[in-house]
């Protein structure tokens, strides 16, 4: 049996009144949150007929009424109003999520430093994602009537958001609606699926329809593209005039602006693993970029876990001493594996330290 108007918001009062104080609401009360004009007598006996149909009860005869679990149900699935998160609660969890990502730029930021200061060269570090990593889930938050934040998780537990600001107008039952859609057909999928899985989709969709999902899905194809390879992070460039080799001031700028240059400097490095090798010395003329041609490179590559790979290394003379650089790259990036593959706190609101890295012990008489 449906209800009237009337009942359906009285019940409503009744149910989020009892949510906020656990106490039973008089029949005054009632009238003015419902913005209703009847008597109090009219709502007295508008609370007994919802009674009678199971959606109130009355505890103590003395008592006044309160929800049923009936009344909740039908709360939940009928009179209850969509809760719009506020920016700083969205903020808030977006944080919290973020806690293992951050941890691992720590990480990652104090291994270059360490191989920096054990070797007496510049050190770089880097991560990859792997190919197959995929969107998991996609959650749309709403602002306003014209804009929204969109919040995509990856498998690889990376999560980013954007706000997204519409030229028209978009409803919350719209925008639930596309976020359905975006779950059912755009996740479990990398980024070389989510295009083609897009234009299947622009063949069904109406014109506005696609326009709001092509801003989401584009924006996860930026998240999967950028998580292919992280920014590469270098420490103690100035090591380089140290060296006899470097103290010609253009040649070291020119291989100083090179260690500065993201795309080039990742695009060098990560390619160069194949099987199972764990490191890798390149040397002089072996390196494929010009600016690298007077200089050598050793690398090592570690595991993060999840589709993602780290590489780690160092840029010096090609007189180093390549024993000690690679043992202590391979020890290094030895641990860093173990680090990541340990089992993780899950308490994601506590902020955790980054775990310290511990170099290995100098034999007597070895450098650091």
């Amino acid at each position: 049996m449906a209800l009237s108007e009337r009942r359906r918001k009285i019940l409503r009062v009744v149910v989020e009144n009892y949510i906020e104080t656990a106490e039973p609401i008089g029949s005054k009360a009632i009238a003015e949150k419902a913005g209703l004009t009847c008597s109090s007598a009219t709502i007295r006996n508008e609370l007994a007929a919802l009674e009678k149909l199971g959606y109130l009860e009355q505890p103590h005869t003395s008592a006044g009424r309160i929800p049923s679990p009936q009344g909740y149900r039908l709360y939940v699935n009928e009179l209850m109003e969509q809760h719009k998160l506020s920016m700083q609660e969205t903020e808030r969890i977006n944080e919290a999520l973020n806690v293992k990502m951050r941890e691992l730029d720590r990480v990652i930021d104090q291994a270059g430093r360490l191989v920096s200061q054990m070797t007496n060269y510049p050190a770089f570090s880097l991560t990859a994602g792997g190919s197959q990593i995929t969107i998991t889930r996609y959650d749309l938050l709403m602002v306003d009537s014209s804009s929204f934040i969109a919040v995509v998780m990856t498998s690889s537990n990376a999560v980013k958001n954007k706000l997204i600001h519409l030229p028209t107008d978009i409803t919350e039952p719209q925008l639930q609606l596309l976020n359905t859609l975006l779950n059912t057909s755009f996740t479990g999928k990398s980024l070389s699926e989510l295009s083609p899985e897009l234009m299947r989709v622009a063949e069904k969709a109406a014109g506005s329809s696609y326009g709001l999902i092509s801003l989401v899905v584009s924006f996860a194809m930026d998240v999967l593209e950028d998580l292919g390879h992280g920014p590469v992070r270098t420490a103690g460039v100035g090591h380089l005039l140290e060296s006899p080799e470097y103290q010609d001031i253009d040649k070291a700028h020119k291989l100083m602006t090179y260690l500065s240059d993201d795309p080039a400097f990742s695009q060098m490095s990560l390619p160069m693993f194949q099987g199972n090798e764990d490191t890798k010395i390149l040397i002089g003329p072996e390196n494929v970029a010009e600016e690298l041609k007077d200089t050598s490179v050793v690398l090592a590559s570690y595991d993060i876990g999840e589709g993602m790979k780290g590489v780690i290394g160092v840029v010096g003379p090609t007189r180093m001493d390549y024993a000690k650089v690679t043992a202590k790259l391979s020890y290094l990036a030895d641990n860093l594996s173990k680090l990541f593959s340990a089992p993780q706190q899950t308490n994601l609101p506590q902020k955790r330290e980054a775990p310290a890295l511990n170099p290995p012990k100098p034999k007597s008489g070895e450098e650091a």
